[in-house]
């Protein structure tokens, strides 16, 4: 159950970075998947960018705390979604393409990694 709230947080972030990087090709064929009043002003692309970063930082800490996994995946976790929440946090402070590629690559990065910490922290 835990993995599925892991994948469903993780897709609100990595979304707005493609959403951004590529806001003027889906204007162009006027598809809205941004605010389209100025998105470098909206809270919109903010709360659904630091939101569920939020929500998975929390959820990686609860389960290093209360499933009582190994040390090195509460550590591991914890670091990884930290880092995924800072290339949030720097997205949405400069609102900038490279702030979005990075964001990007942190969230095709997390994800793997902490499947493979789950796994190997289950034996």
């Amino acid at each position: 159950m835990i993995p599925y709230a892991v994948l469903f947080l993780w897709q609100f972030p990595h979304f707005m970075a493609i959403a951004w990087m590529y806001r003027e090709d889906y204007a162009r064929a006027r598809y809205l998947v941004l605010p389209h009043h100025e998105p470098a002003k909206s809270r919109a692309v903010d709360w659904q960018t630091l939101l569920p970063l939020s929500a998975l930082v929390l959820l990686c800490l609860w389960l290093a705390f209360e499933s009582h996994p190994s040390t090195l995946y509460g550590i591991a976790a914890s670091l990884l979604s930290l880092g995924f929440f800072y290339y949030g946090v720097q997205f949405v402070v400069r609102k900038s393409n490279a702030a979005a590629r990075r964001l990007l690559a942190a969230s095709i990065i997390y994800l793997p990694c902490l499947f493979v910490l789950m796994m190997f922290s289950r034996g």
